[in-house]
């Protein structure tokens, strides 16, 4: 169904150029366009409108989801050779940059799209459609406090605002701090999962459901440390959503499985709904030396660690959803007609250059002890059969895993309930063996674990380090693995303060008087 929901998030900027193209051409003395005061008249329309601020959730280069590539990169774990990804891989961020800019213009953009399909359904007089308004409205509150939880996850003290620019000078402040978008992020998601359904079916599947808002709820509770809170959110979206982990853990990531079982939130990607559908996902994650001829094309950006892959139990069932453990290979041609195949090794030689990890150039094809590459490529994201203007594959945004490693936290952290259960089922799904008898710190420690090899690829582990971290604390899991990653590839780089959040763009600070950068980048 969510070729249908594309098609209608690409018709309404389509019917907003035929609009104007049409004013334009007739040469009339009030020429047709369309703004919210002339286009929003009813709930049809409003709807159609909300499809906008779900379609910064797909991305392009330097998009939504690409940008949060890169700054996963300040970790480690995940390794890239261009230009970003090699430079937040060395600690060199800077409020100029262009991922962060980026980033945080996508995200108050869709932000103030919000705003104002909010005020338009609060204003709105349609009774025959009044069940159909108060959807749209709980959807925009949903998205509105989507991307306010992307903003906090990494830049803590962000401007905020709940009101639709009507004119340039009304800029929004950041005073408040965090704790003010925390706030709001509270009161829309409440808010929403009271006007959202709990499922859709037809052309409607894949909007936001109640259980995605609980969900942001949820995880905006574990930031603002409130553990009980969180604890109950959760238990309410395990015991009541009659969402359920998928026995295969790698249907979180294929065609068939898309919008329904544990992913509770996904962004809605297919080129053949839309011929233009430029999703950068899978190209930056294709091995680089997997034959074009194939169907498969991309720059090869992006990967984890030999070593990071190798920390997996062998007997993990994630590893096949997760990895790509063999390809054909392009580095010798075809050998009697087909392209030999690799396979993942340990024993592979691997270094952090774009080629450390392919296999060896003068490596005998025939010998398949010699046919072996070091790189962890990202099976979660990639098609490797597709070029990158036919893909097909969803975005991943929030899914019950998620939910279950977070309802475990809030008991260990707060002390209150059974603090195994939730995870233990996570682990029972991968096949390993649960958790039993362990202290309040070593659980912790075990849940930031479960937490990198469940997501790994899906782009979450930078926010969560640095919410569990402190640089030089009794807990410091970001400064840990970036001392870690700096000693074992020996790079010039020691975990500082500034790589703990990220700084809010320059352009914002010398455009708007009323945003102060956060601390330590001042």
């Amino acid at each position: 169904m969510k070729k249908s929901f594309l098609y209608k998030i690409r018709l309404t900027g389509l019917s907003a150029l035929l609009f104007a193209v049409a004013g334009c051409s007739d040469l009339k003395e009030k020429p047709d366009f369309i703004n919210p005061d002339t286009f929003y008249k009813t709930a049809t329309e409003l709807a159609l409108g909300v499809n906008a601020v779900y379609d910064d959730l797909n991305s392009q280069y330097s998009g939504y989801f690409y940008d949060r590539y890169v700054f996963e990169c300040l970790i480690g774990y995940q390794v890239g050779w261009e230009k970003g990804p090699l430079q937040y891989n060395l600690g060199n961020v800077n409020p100029a940059d262009e991922y962060i800019e980026a980033y945080w213009g996508i995200c108050y953009r869709s932000i103030n799209r919000a705003n104002a399909i909010i005020e338009t359904a609060e204003a709105m007089k349609d009774p025959a459609n009044d069940a159909l308004i108060k959807r749209v409205k709980g959807e925009a509150l949903f998205l509105r406090a989507f991307y306010y939880y992307s903003l906090i996850s990494y830049f803590d003290n962000v401007p905020l605002t709940t009101k639709s620019t009507q004119n340039i000078s009304e800029l929004p402040s950041n005073s408040g701090g965090k704790a003010a978008v925390i706030g709001q992020i509270y009161a829309d998601t409440k808010a929403a999962a009271e006007l959202l359904p709990a499922s859709y079916t037809g052309a409607d599947i894949g909007r936001a459901t109640k259980w995605a808002a609980k969900s942001i709820l949820m995880k905006t509770q574990l930031w603002d440390e409130k553990w009980a809170e969180a604890k109950a959110t959760g238990e309410d979206i395990i015991n009541n959503s009659g969402i359920t982990l998928f026995a295969d853990f790698s249907h979180n990531f294929d065609l068939a499985h898309e919008n329904q079982g544990e992913r509770i939130f996904e962004a809605q990607v297919s080129a053949t709904a839309n011929p233009n559908e430029f999703n950068v996902h899978s190209m930056h994650f294709n091995p680089e030396d997997f034959p074009s001829e194939l169907g498969g094309s991309g720059w090869s950006w992006l990967s984890a660690t030999q070593e990071f892959r190798a920390s997996y139990d062998p007997k993990d069932k994630r590893i096949e959803g997760t990895f790509i453990e063999s390809y054909p290979t392009g580095r010798f041609g075809k050998i009697n007609g087909t392209y030999p195949i690799v396979h993942w090794s340990e024993k592979a030689d691997y270094n952090l250059s774009r080629f450390g990890g392919v296999v060896k150039s003068d490596a005998n094809p025939k010998d398949p002890a010699q046919m072996i590459f070091g790189k962890a490529w990202a099976a979660k994201i990639v098609e490797l059969d597709k070029s990158n203007a036919a893909t097909e594959k969803n975005t991943i945004y929030i899914r019950l895993a998620d939910i279950l490693l977070s309802h475990s936290e809030a008991c260990n952290e707060s002390g209150q309930g059974d603090a195994f259960a939730s995870i233990n089922k996570v682990r029972a799904r991968a096949g390993l063996a649960a958790l039993k008898g362990l202290g309040q710190a070593a659980l912790r420690d075990a849940i930031i674990h479960e937490r990198m090899q469940e997501f790994v690829f899906e782009q979450v582990m930078y926010p969560e380090l640095r919410r569990k971290s402190k640089l030089g604390g009794p807990q410091d899991y970001l400064g840990k693995e970036i001392k870690h990653f700096a000693e074992k590839y020996k790079l010039d780089r020691a975990p500082k303060e500034r790589d703990y959040v990220l700084p809010l763009p320059q352009k914002e600070l010398l455009g708007n008087p009323n945003v102060k950068q956060n601390a330590i980048w001042q």
